[in-house]
């Protein structure tokens, strides 16, 4: 779902708890919320500008995803309402540029402006995604909000990311299936598999895919490009950090997976094989997505902001990148 990270640990792990959380009915954003504790990861030994997270924007729904465009816009998808949002700048109101067409997954910004945005991350299409996959990615214009299907035939869209040469790659939550679009809109809707895949990301140099797996084993995997038959584990999370419900991804500066978390109230970096905690706070409970923004004006480049089920864009300074 665009780029992600996080930095170097080096500070003992610390137990903390959280409030009792009430279960979540709906796959949606990935994850059923369980009511038990998790703990804190390490620290991050670096950090950017420092400081709690701030709200920028307030989408009236369930938040699955964000993207920002280079002139600096938000867009979000709404998971009740299947609608995409437009946010022009932090402390604008949110305008919807659809209505419901089924905007319930992942988005991305193509290189010409054009949103890409998944459909079917509803708990029937995700959970027979890699035996029927119906569900398309839509291509939606960010100025007039027409809306045509770029692919179709893929698993209930959970997670999209965009790969340097143009191909897109989805997930399907409730299955293994890692699907593919080529450039010339080609569909493998199991192009790879990764157990309960959800965040995605592809490096910088389009030479691997990165896919966070959520429950049972939460981590994230690394998949060749060249050989999408044999995904290697990366990272694991353990020890408390494994009932930290890991969601959506992105890539920071340097490349390095930054991770959204459900329960830990934090967000994860990848550095050195392992994790640490970039950011953390009761705002970043339930949180589904990140996104550095892009551009001079409004969500500008090199600041990470977040979104969740509670619908709240916050910006994280101790994400930013120096």
């Amino acid at each position: 779902m665009g780029r992600n990270g996080l930095s170097r640990g080096g500070v003992r792990r610390r137990g903390r708890g959280i409030t009792a959380l009430a279960v979540l009915g709906v796959l949606g954003a990935g994850v059923l919320v369980p009511a038990a504790p998790a703990g804190a990861a390490p620290r991050c030994g670096s950090s950017g500008a420092g400081g709690g997270p701030v709200q920028v924007a307030h989408v009236p729904d369930w938040t699955e995803s964000i993207a920002v465009d280079r002139r600096g816009r938000m867009f979000a998808t709404a998971y009740f309402s299947g609608r995409v949002y437009r946010i022009d700048a932090p402390g604008a109101a949110p305008v919807a540029l659809t209505g419901n067409i089924g905007a319930n997954g992942g988005i991305v910004v193509r290189e010409d402006g054009k949103l890409l945005v998944g459909t079917g991350n509803d708990l029937a299409h995700s959970l027979t995604g890699d035996l029927l996959p119906v569900s398309k990615l839509l291509e939606v214009d960010p100025e007039t909000g027409e809306v045509g299907v770029y692919a179709s035939g893929l698993g209930g869209i959970d997670g999209v990311a965009l790969a340097p040469d143009g191909t897109v790659y989805t997930t399907t939550l409730g299955g293994t299936a890692i699907g593919r679009v080529t450039p010339d809109r080609r569909v493998d809707p199991a192009w790879a598999r990764v157990p309960q895949p959800n965040g995605i990301a592809v490096s910088p140099d389009g030479a691997e895919v990165y896919v966070v797996q959520t429950t049972l084993a939460p981590g994230v995997y690394r998949i060749p490009a060249g050989d999408p038959g044999h995904p290697r584990r990366w990272v694991t999370a353990t020890g408390t950090d494994a009932v930290g419900l890991p969601d959506g991804l992105t890539l920071d500066g340097r490349g390095r997976p930054l991770i959204a978390t459900h329960a830990a109230g934090e967000v994860w970096r990848v550095e050195d094989g392992t994790l640490c905690a970039v950011a953390s706070g009761p705002e970043l409970r339930l949180s589904t997505q990140l996104v550095y923004g892009r551009g001079g004006g409004g969500f500008t480049a090199g600041r990470l902001y977040r979104a969740g089920v509670d619908g709240r864009v916050y910006e994280l300074p101790d994400g930013a990148e120096g």
